[in-house]
């Protein structure tokens, strides 16, 4: 069942990912479909109030994966974000793009925090990064196929709206069967019903938790260049070296993405392997990812050609 579990979620990973990067690659043809989103300054507002709303409540969604049902959190999440996302597929105007965004922060806000502790509710021993890795191998097959979408979005029997249609039909009709296949283990009942555990005690508890602002901060820092690649990478790309919206967004999400499949699979193996060995090795091998992220920030900052930036591009997935 420990492993079921993570090949169920891994195509709601997918999907969870899919959308945002489908967004960013076909940023010329949804700018050109939707003329009242004016300027790359109102488009770059946009993808950042998708994120705060997302910020805010992904710790109300974990409390509430933690005090109810992670699986009943993560369906109707699934499920909500789905419907937002067919939404966005009919949108008109700049205004009501800006509402299927937030919306959609809202809804998936609550699907990543119940996800990694379902899995990790399953998974106790030395196959825990395993598991994870593999949950977020899937988040990576999502950018990748987020990065074809400038192609979808150019071709003339298809387009950007399509693409939304089908991943939000898909993503409703996939969260119908997932709740009846996920299972919450019995073991974590009594975790969820903590009595006492207010909002406000579950946050003085973590704020008194000196590893938890650690790993808060440290988590940050590629978060903030990782968004920077993921939305606006293809855009760079494309008005940089002067190519296609479809190659752009292929060569701004495919590589890199593929190394970080390599990354997250070969770090979750040594990560296991090293924690038989000492208590920090999970620590160990995030700080060996964070001194490749460093230098290939720098790198993709100063590349001269397409080339070399897709290198400094697979140093960072690989980071």
């Amino acid at each position: 069942m420990a492993w079921l579990i993570v090949l169920l979620l891994m195509p709601v990973a997918l999907l969870n990912y899919l959308d945002r990067q489908m967004l960013a690659a076909m940023q010329s043809s949804v700018m050109s479909d939707i003329p009242s989103i004016g300027t790359d300054e109102n488009w770059g507002f946009m993808l950042g109030q998708f994120k705060w709303v997302y910020a805010f409540l992904s710790p109300i969604g974990g409390y509430v994966a933690d005090r109810f049902s992670r699986r009943f959190t993560i369906c109707i999440s699934l499920f909500v974000w789905s419907a937002v996302t067919w939404w966005t597929g009919h949108v008109m105007t700049y205004n009501e793009l800006l509402w299927a965004r937030s919306i959609m922060g809202f809804s998936e806000a609550f699907y990543i925090p119940a996800a990694l502790a379902l899995i990790t509710d399953y998974h106790v021993g030395h196959t825990r990064s395993r598991a994870v890795g593999l949950h977020q191998l899937a988040i990576y097959c999502g950018v990748i196929a987020g990065g074809f979408g400038g192609h979808i979005a150019d071709a003339p029997d298809l387009g950007w709206r399509v693409a939304f249609d089908a991943c939000g039909v898909f993503g409703m009709v996939y969260a119908i069967p997932l709740v009846f296949l996920l299972r919450d283990p019995e073991k974590s009942e009594g975790a969820i019903a903590v009595p006492g555990h207010s909002p406000l005690r579950a946050a003085q508890e973590l704020l008194s938790n000196l590893s938890f602002i650690l790993l808060v901060i440290y988590f940050t820092l590629p978060a903030l260049a990782g968004w920077v690649v993921r939305d606006w990478m293809p855009s760079i790309l494309k008005k940089e070296f002067n190519i296609g919206q479809g190659e752009a967004g292929v060569a701004a999400t495919l590589y890199w993405q593929v190394a970080a499949i390599v990354g997250a699979v070969a770090g979750g193996w040594l990560a296991d392997c090293w924690m038989r060995r000492s208590e920090r090795g999970r620590i160990f091998v995030s700080a060996i990812g964070m001194s490749l992220i460093v230098p290939a920030i720098f790198g993709v900052g100063n590349a001269g050609s397409l080339t070399i930036a897709v290198a400094f591009l697979v140093l960072f997935g690989l980071g």
